[in-house]
């Protein structure tokens, strides 16, 4: 096999729940899903993420820390994939690694200077892994005047879009986004609103647990009509045209300011509502679309959340609704694998953004380039 046809992609969302990581063969005829792991982010490293993601003190110093303490373990996950498989460091051409966002200000939010920040320093990934590794995506889309996100939709159009077939593909991770695709064309795509930040938040605090399994609690709860009309009142549902948004727009203290003009609630019954609001704001945005959809494919991990999943049926009953399973790739790793392919786009010279998407001056090639050393650290045995 080529060296060249090899990629492996690192993902950690808004949820800062775990780095995905994916092995992957990727060549002009597609991208095949070969490995995956899902590895821990230690709770320590999870609470310093969530406060380096608000204002706070002595933010340079603690944002170069944790740089390098991502940068780490992103490359421990790299070599934890591999070490479950056959292949070795010197056959995988690139790494693309997201990195974890900590703060996103987008030209669509009506911020002066756009800009946005994802950190684990990919000179760190590359010196301990010697793969060449390719991060950084998301500020060149940026500088040419794009949202900087989201990125997957051209990997959901390289990889689900098809013939006859007008679609909507749906990534739930921390925040949802959504790709249309009428055909082969990529139509549009953007952030529909909260996905699963604002559910595991909340359950965080009052049951002390990562996220709701299965939607569970939510399913047991009532949902607020009060409360979800307020929800319905933020700003970023309004907006038309490429649009991106994160947990500096959707987070606990929004919630909190609604639910101080309501009367009391029980815990259950805002996680109910919340998961209503979710699926209600990804439905409107199929609703709304400039195609008429047939089919709604989900991916990430919204797409395990049994409750969200019915309330979406309700929602769209009138279209087929799976998980992109059903297309050939889990659910969970569409996201990796898509930075996997950003990592090839970018290594062959092609352009990773869509500018009907991010609303860029046009397509650009992503990522800077961080060549191996030929030097490795053997992090996993």
């Amino acid at each position: 096999m080529a060296a060249t046809e090899l990629y492996i992609g690192l993902m950690s969302g808004t949820s800062i729940d775990s780095i995905d990581a994916a092995l992957t063969r990727c060549t002009e005829q597609g991208c095949e899903l070969l490995a995956t792991l899902e590895h821990p982010i230690a709770p320590e490293l999870r609470r310093d993420i969530a406060a380096i993601s608000q204002p706070g003190e002595d933010e340079i110093e603690r944002l170069g820390r944790l740089d390098r303490d991502l940068g780490r373990l992103f490359a421990e996950s790299a070599q934890a994939l591999l070490a479950t498989t056959n292949y070795q460091a010197d056959e995988v051409a690139a790494i693309g690694s997201h990195g974890q966002t900590i703060r996103h200000r987008p030209p669509s939010a009506g911020n002066h200077t756009p800009f946005t920040l994802q950190i684990g320093d990919p000179n760190t990934i590359a010196e301990l892994t010697g793969i060449t590794t390719i991060a950084d995506f998301r500020r060149r889309d940026i500088a040419a005047g794009g949202e900087g996100a989201p990125l997957a939709p051209g990997f959901h159009a390289a990889a689900f879009a098809r013939e006859g077939r007008n679609r909507a593909v749906v990534n739930i991770g921390g925040i949802a986004n959504i790709t249309l695709l009428s055909g082969t064309l990529l139509v549009s795509g953007f952030d529909t609103g909260p996905g699963n930040t604002l559910l595991d938040h909340w359950i965080q605090r009052h049951r002390d647990l990562g996220y709701d399994r299965d939607g569970q609690w939510a399913a047991e709860g009532q949902v607020s009509m009060a409360l979800l009309e307020r929800l319905r009142d933020h700003p970023y549902l309004t907006r038309r045209g490429p649009r991106s948004t994160g947990k500096e727009a959707f987070n606990l203290a929004w919630l909190e300011t609604s639910l101080q003009q309501l009367p009391a609630l029980q815990p259950r019954d805002v996680q109910a509502t919340l998961a209503e609001f979710t699926a209600e704001t990804i439905a409107s945005a199929v609703g709304d679309a400039e195609i008429s959809v047939d089919e709604v494919f989900v991916c990430g991990g919204g797409a395990r959340n049994t409750d969200l999943m019915r309330r979406l049926y309700r929602l769209l009953a009138k279209r087929h609704l799976a998980t992109t399973a059903e297309l050939g790739i889990d659910p969970e790793w569409v996201e990796a694998a898509a930075f996997a392919w950003l990592a090839w786009r970018t290594l062959t010279g092609l352009a990773g953004n869509a500018a009907a998407v991010t609303g860029a001056a046009g397509p650009r090639v992503l990522g800077g380039i961080y060549p191996a050393t030929g030097v490795r650290t053997v992090l996993v045995k």
